[in-house]
């Protein structure tokens, strides 16, 4: 995984679909997706933590634009 869309493609392949309609709010989200996939043991430790430094760093940008 690189990407926000990769992410996004992973929580997809659980049926979960985030559209919130703010970016911020989205990513948001697809952390606690996330968080929850990992621990009811359907996702592993590696891939959560990469899902989760992705979902981090989007969210930081996010932030930097919304303080411009």
């Amino acid at each position: 995984m690189e990407s926000l869309y990769d992410v996004q493609q992973l929580l997809k392949q659980f049926g979960i679909y985030v559209y919130v309609g703010k970016r911020i709010y989205d990513i948001e989200l697809m952390q606690l997706e996330l968080k929850n996939l990992y621990e009811g043991r359907l996702i592993d430790r590696d891939t959560y933590l990469q899902g989760w430094s992705i979902l981090k760093r989007e969210h930081h940008i996010e932030e930097s634009r919304e303080g411009d």
